[in-house]
Formats: structure tokens, sequence, C-alpha cells
């Protein structure tokens, strides 16, 4: 029931912490309760006991009042007083500022995890979901999900087997926390000279932390590495500061990782089956291990040549900048040399694009143009509690019947003990069956200092994974919003990242913000042209750690640091000694062991969704439509299905290639 994502994070919840709350849940409406670090114990316990009665209660259904509503309508009410409990607290985990409710809502979260084994272990609660017979296809769908769940928890396996998977589970859910605690909790700072910082903002400088005799501490979030790795003059600097951050987790998180990695090769044996990524793609839209390899290859070789282009590009920047014929490009060059080319060839100045886009105007103008696509209204709302002084709340109003849909919040900048990448996170789910609303938060590091332009993107693409919670209108919750396929999960972020750079909707900024500098069409142009370039290399980037992924999920593993240095060896820009990537490489064990293939491979399903808009992505018409048949319906649906209805065709791979070789 319980589900964890990286980039779209699937940690599930509701604002009441317990059954006897649900009542007063439409009250409440977006409110997040995160209990203090004191009460999460007690709370924790005591809920765990209330759904513990509510699996008992499920599986002493007699025969004769056994129907598929009453089954589904039984665990839905389970799973959103689950959802309850470990919604705020994973949450929490990630983002609350104080240490010790960190601590405290990941200890409750392993006792969750613990009871999702528990009750999907049961035979009894197995034989009563397997005799509900749906009545429509939304009820068989719910069914069939419920059952795959059981199977993936070892019901059908002998009790030795399925007690043994279940000690699995456990271990790894333990160790997937160390992992993400290890890499969001690094407080290490590089120390630079002023003078090894030639190139870097000075407005990013004025803020940084000295040291007593005066040398910049610069610590390892986002913000700092597009700062310097953007920016510095200097190569040193940036080899320095690439190493360092691509240590974070440590040798300890290797160890993790090792570890993870042999205990996922035991559970596909345990289902008799070759390899990890066999047993876990065997429920995706992709099926087998051969398909993904199959779509990898044919993108890696699409990407070769591209890559080689552009790798050419910077080298010669390089030669040119430097004075040294000879000179060769390193992975702590790419973002440098990669603005530089901008600069010149598109006239695109990243500092310029800040200016150009200033924090709280940029995220006015998404709002905006997000509300006039799927006809909304987005309104703030200061009287709901925050975790954090920088969070801001929002609840959603359909524009044209003024009902309240759900409610949103934005956690944007860096700070200590928080999550360090960016990610949706859905807190509660909809179910129109039980009156609940859905409540997702947008979690990120971006910079105060305006928005870059991967920072726009990154913006438009997590909110696309908010629109599709908040928008949801699931019968269950189970099937709410982001609970789709792994491997369609990113679609609609994925299509949604595609509208900063459309004209029709860059002539929004402007209606938002009169006095800014107006985007004008040629700006517009230039910024679309600078973003495919590069291109090759992000995609064949992509292309890697998705091979990487599924090296690690095959029948023989090997050890992490090993294989990444032998794999990434062949690439054309080599491997960096002393980075420990796959350290901090969260995705491993957030989700997307044997899917991170599902970047790429939803991103060909959202670029072709997006040939729908055709010319004009503000088309009022068309975003309903988007909103009524892919957002609304979550997992109801298989996703296939979704975008054969949405397109009117059978999707697609065209628009996808026709990105990585340069076309629009």
């Amino acid at each position: 029931m319980r589900k964890s994502l990286a980039c779209v994070s699937l940690l599930l919840g509701a604002s009441a912490m317990l059954p006897a709350y649900a009542a007063a849940v439409p009250a409440m409406q977006g409110m997040i309760s995160i209990p203090s670090a004191e009460q999460i114990p007690q709370r924790c316990d005591e809920a765990v006991s209330s759904l513990r009665a509510q699996v008992k209660a499920l599986e002493a259904i007699p025969p004769g009042k056994l129907s598929a509503a009453t089954v589904l309508n039984g665990w839905n009410r389970l799973a959103l007083d689950e959802y309850a409990l470990v919604g705020p607290l994973s949450l929490a985990a990630e983002t609350h500022p104080e240490a010790a409710v960190r601590t405290a809502s990941e200890a409750c979260t392993l006792k969750l995890a613990a009871f999702d084994n528990e009750y999907l272990q049961s035979e009894a609660l197995f034989r009563v979901i397997k005799a509900a017979q749906g009545q429509d296809a939304v009820e068989r769908n719910a069914l069939s999900r419920i059952l795959e769940d059981f199977e993936d928890r070892g019901i059908g396996l002998d009790p030795a087997r399925r007690e043994r998977l279940r000690t699995i589970f456990e271990r790894i859910e333990l160790l997937a926390q160390e992992y993400n605690r290890n890499v969001r909790d690094v407080t290490t700072r590089v120390s630079f000279t002023a003078a090894e910082l030639d190139g870097v903002p000075a407005a990013y400088l004025e803020l940084a932390k000295k040291n007593e005799q005066g040398a910049y501490q610069i610590g390892l979030d986002y913000p700092d590495r597009d700062a310097i790795l953007q920016n510095a003059k200097n190569e040193t600097t940036r080899q320095r500061f690439y190493v360092e951050f691509f240590r974070r987790g440590g040798e300890r998180n290797l160890a993790i990782l090792n570890e993870v990695d042999g205990l996922r090769t035991e559970i596909a044996g345990l289902f008799g089956l070759p390899s990890y990524a066999a047993w876990q793609l065997r429920t995706r839209m992709a099926g087998t291990p051969e398909t993904v390899e199959r779509f990898l290859a044919e993108m890696q070789a699409a990407v070769a040549p591209v890559e080689r282009s552009d790798i050419a590009v910077l080298r010669d920047a390089k030669r040119k900048f430097t004075g040294q014929a000879d000179a060769e490009l390193k992975r702590w060059d790419v973002d440098f040399y990669d603005n530089l080319v901008k600069r010149e060839r598109f006239s695109v100045d990243p500092q310029q694009v800040r200016a150009q886009f200033p924090t709280e105007p940029t995220v006015a103008w998404l709002l905006d143009v997000s509300s006039r696509l799927y006809g909304l209204r987005f309104k703030a709302n200061s009287t709901l509690p925050v975790w954090h002084n920088d969070v801001r709340p929002y609840d959603v109003i359909d524009a044209k019947t003024g009902r309240y849909l759900s409610s949103f919040y934005l956690d944007l900048f860096p700070r200590e003990g928080k999550y360090k990448h960016a990610a949706a996170f859905p807190v509660r789910q909809v179910s129109t069956a039980a009156g609940s609303t859905p409540v997702s938060v947008m979690v990120a590091n971006f910079s105060r200092e305006g928005f870059s332009q991967d920072e726009v993107e990154t913006l438009f693409h997590e909110f696309g994974h908010i629109l599709h919670g908040v928008l949801s209108q699931t019968r269950y919750a189970m099937d709410a919003g982001t609970s789709v396929r792994r491997d369609f999960v990113e679609a609609p972020s994925m299509m949604f990242q595609e509208w900063p750079w459309r004209p029709e909707v860059t002539r929004r900024f402007s209606a938002v913000c009169p006095t800014c500098k107006p985007l004008d069409a040629k700006l517009i142009a230039r910024l679309e042209a600078a973003s495919r370039f590069g291109k090759g290399i992000w995609f064949a980037r992509q292309n890697f750690y998705s091979r990487y992924d599924m090296a690690l999920a095959g029948a023989k593993p090997g050890e992490a640091l090993s294989v990444w240095r032998a794999m990434e060896a062949e690439t054309p820009l080599g491997t960096v000694d002393g980075t420990l990537q796959p350290a901090n490489f969260g995705h491993l064990l957030g989700g997307y062991a044997a899917g991170y293939y599902g970047y790429m491979w939803a991103m060909a399903l959202g670029l072709d969704m997006l040939t729908a808009f055709g010319k004009d992505a503000m088309d009022v018409k068309v975003g309903a439509r988007y909103r009524s048949t892919i957002l609304e319906r979550g997992g109801e649906v298989p996703p296939t299905e979704l975008v054969t209805q949405f397109l009117g065709r059978k999707p697609d791979n065209r628009a996808f290639f026709n990105r990585i070789n340069g076309k629009p």
C-alpha cells in the first residue's frame, strides 16, 4: 500500500491522524498535521493498533456479505487511515527543521512498513480479496492491483520463504532510510579563496559563509553546485567541488547499496526469477528486462552521435578559453563550457536569465499558466500551519463551479536537514468514495536569487506532479494521482516541463508581472534553442544512469562502485577518480530500482501527449480534455489506455527520438 518515489515521492497520508478523525477531514481540507517528536511514538502505536483491527474486520467478512463494494470500501478506509499517519510523517522525515521530529518520523514509518508486510501476507485477507468480483472496470482494476501487492509480498510462497521475504523487505526499508539520511544530512563545506571563485556570481558570494581566515565555505546543495560548476573559471575549483559533491553519502552508502543489491537478488531467487529486474518489471508498462534493454539500446544508438558532436563543441570551447590546443573536456567542465557556448552562440547569460526570472513572479507565472490551462483558481491560504517559514500553502478551486478541490504546499529553498533534490510528496490522497480531498507538497532546493533556465524547467516539471496529485478524482485512494505504473508516473511532468519556452506561455509572464522585464519573442527563441543545445550529453547521461540501474538489478549485480567505474570508463568523458556517485544516487533506494529507465520511457509518452496541443500549449479545450482524461483518472485505468484515449491513437516514440536528434 505504501510506496516511495524519488523525483515524485509517493509518500501517502492525510490530515487526520486516526480513523476517529475521519469525519473532520472535509472541514480541515488542506491542513497537514505533524505531531511533535514527543507525540509521534504514542500516536504511531495507537494508529497501527487501529489499522490492525481494521484488517481483522476485513478478514472476518462472512461469505454472504462479501462483495467488491464491501471489500473495496473497507480497503479504501484502511488505505486512507494508514495514509493519515504515514503521509505527514514521511514528509516530516525529509523536510522538518527539527532533527528529533525527523528521527521520530523515520521510526514510525518503519513500523508502518512492518505492518504492510504483515497484512499483505495474510492468507485470510488474500482469500477475501480474491473472492470479490468487481462489478465495473474501476473495481476490477482496483482488485487486480491489490492482488499484485499480495503477490509481491510473497503470498504465493511457502511459509519459510514468505517469512524470509518479510525480513528482507524490512531490512531494505531500514537501509534505505539510512542511505537517504546520509545524503540529506550532509554538512560538508568546501573551502575556497576569493581568487579560486573567480567568475562565481557576486550575489551568490554575498550570501556565502566564510571562516575566520576569510575563505568561503561552500555547501553541497544544488544552488551551490550550479554556482560553482557553471561559473567558476578556475578548473581546479570545479574539479574539487565536483569530487566533493559526488562523495556525498560516503563509503557507508556504498556498503548499504551493495547489501541492498544482494537482498534484491535474493528476492528474485525466492520467486524463482533470474533477476530483481525480472521481478520488478513484471507489473510495469515495460513488462520485461528485455523490453527495457531494447528501448535503451535504441536510445543509445540515436544519442551517441549527438553526444559526440556536443562534446566536440565543448572541447573546442575549452581549448579556446584556456589557450591549450590539446585540452580535453572533463566531467567537471561540462556545465561551465555549456554555459560559455550558450552565452556566445545564443546570447544567453545564466545570470541574466536569473534576473529575467525573479523568484516570486516566476512562481506566480507558473500558477497563472496552470490555472488558465486547466480551469482552476489557486488561492493562497495563510491560515494553514507550516513546518518552516519558507513554506507556502495554496487551495485549489475549480474555476467553473467554485468547488474546493484540494491543496498544495510549496517548499522551494534549501536548508540543513532537508531533502536535497526536487520532488512532489502526496500527503493526502483523494477518494471520491470516501469524500477525501488530496494534498501534495512540492519540495525543492532552488536559488532565492531567481531561477536559472534548468530551474524553470524543474519548477514546471515538479508542478506537473503536483497537478497530477491535486486534480485527481479517483474513486479509491490506492488509484489516486501519481499512484500509477512507475514507468508512467513521470509522463505528465515530462510533458509540462516543455511549457516554459513556448511563446504563447511566456506571453503570460508580463501579465503576471508588469514591472518585470518583458520576455520578448527573440529572447524566448534563444532560450529554446539554448535548451536544446547540449542535450546529446544530457540524454546520454540519462541513458547511462538507466543502464547502470539495470546492471545492478541484473542476475549478477557486482560491487556498486566497481560496476559504475567500469561502465563510466567506457563513456566518452570517462570516469572521475575519487567520486562515489552511487553513494548519492538516491533513485536506487527511492523506488526507482530497475525503474530509472522510466524517466526516458515516460518522456517519450509525455512528448507524444504534447503533440495533442499542436502549436498552442495554452489551448484550454485540450487542457480540459487532458485534465479529465489523464490527470483526474490516476491509476484507475492502465496508462496505455489513458494515453490512447487522449491522443485518439496508440502512443509511439517518434517525438522522443526527434527530440534526441534536435528536431522541434
